[in-house]
């Protein structure tokens, strides 16, 4: 049998599972080589330095895409048919 709810309202916000990271993750990219910071939760200033860092180290890669993770959750609003079920 299959449900289709035509109107439902859900609401979205952070992801709070065991292990989701409760902050943003930062990361540098270099755009010229491809390069990685890694992932630092909750502050930018350690993808910011290794970005600095590597053009000093690789004086032609001067440009760094900024990599922002935020994890997030859709849960069914009271009224919602699924609010009484758990996942």
């Amino acid at each position: 049998m299959t449900t289709i709810i035509r109107a439902a309202d859900w609401t979205l916000g952070p992801e709070v599972a065991a292990g989701a990271p409760r902050e943003a993750l930062f990361e540098s990219e270099c755009t010229t080589c491809g390069d990685r910071s890694g992932a630092e939760e909750g502050t930018r200033i350690p993808a910011e330095v290794w970005a600095l860092k590597h053009t000093g180290g690789n004086p032609a890669h001067r440009s760094f895409r900024a990599v922002i993770t935020s994890f997030w959750a859709v849960s069914p609003a009271d009224g919602n048919p699924y609010s009484k079920e758990t996942p």
